[in-house]
């Protein structure tokens, strides 16, 4: 089938369930894509610039029999892009395996849809065990997901990442059961806003703001964080954890999982079932 995909998370499920894209749109980091989505794309798919501003006289030219956006970026052209081909708008850019299952109807590829959940479910519950007999009353853990940016940090209530960590049975704290994406924190007296049991941040390589977490992590206020006291400050991969959303990106973070918590995965090592 000849598939055009207009947002990262859309290009990740495609190429999950075994499917080569003629057209996506260039990523945000290590473009024009995603490494790891590199080697899996054909050499002879067309970039069509960003998620936000797909060059639709490309698309056309590629003659898709279908599109696939998100709601969010691409509801605006859904007039459009429908009528050059039949056209899929994902509700929201976190909800990886809704996208999946709405893929696999639209390209017959239910099977091998339900077979990437399966798998996925079946890890998510591993996971879940193996956290509550080796954390025991330590579990379930308060975390928060933190980015750091050039000028500010980010504390994020709802995406990709917190997705995920909400199945795996982690906890949010208490002041971050709010609507919305998240907050931006401009000064380093809003640091307590962080504070968990755990953190996970993930920030660009970049000076600026490498300068800024620097002079953040070495404020008072970092240090008496209840994670920083007690070592459970996670750097996890920008891509993977905020760009990717979708089901290989999905693996990936888990995989980051395991490792930070020192659990075994035998279901990865072909050795076991759940936990």
């Amino acid at each position: 089938m000849r598939i055009v995909t207009l947002y990262q998370g859309a290009t990740d499920s495609a190429l999950a369930l075994g499917l080569e894209p003629v057209g996506v749109v260039e990523s945000w980091l290590e473009r024009p894509m995603y490494r790891y989505l590199r080697e899996e794309l054909p050499e002879r798919v067309r970039y069509l610039g960003l998620e936000t501003q797909p060059d639709l006289e490309a698309l056309a030219g590629l003659a898709p029999e279908l599109v696939v956006g998100v709601r969010y970026r691409h509801a605006g052209l859904y007039p459009l892009l429908s009528r050059i081909a039949p056209t899929l708008i994902a509700d929201t850019a976190h909800d990886f395996e809704a996208l999946l299952e709405l893929m696999g109807e639209a390209t017959g590829r239910e099977a091998e849809a339900q077979a990437l959940l399966t798998e996925w479910r079946d890890r998510v519950a591993d996971f879940r065990c193996r956290a509550e007999a080796q954390l025991g009353d330590a579990w379930p853990q308060r975390v928060s997901v933190a980015n750091f940016r050039s000028d500010h940090a980010r504390l994020y209530y709802e995406g990709f990442a917190r997705h995920i960590l909400d199945q795996l049975g982690f906890l949010r704290p208490s002041g971050q059961w709010r609507s919305g994406w998240g907050v931006k924190l401009v000064s380093r007296e809003s640091l307590p806003a962080m504070d968990a049991d755990a953190i996970f941040v993930f920030m660009r390589d970049d000076p600026a703001v490498s300068e800024l977490h620097r002079e953040w992590t070495s404020h008072p206020l970092w240090q008496r964080l209840d994670a920083v006291q007690a070592g459970r400050v996670y750097y996890v991969d920008p891509v993977i954890w905020n760009m990717g959303a979708g089901i290989l990106a999905a693996q990936r973070l888990l995989d980051e999982l395991y490792e930070h918590y020192g659990f075994v995965d035998d279901r990865q090592a072909g050795v076991g079932g759940v936990c």
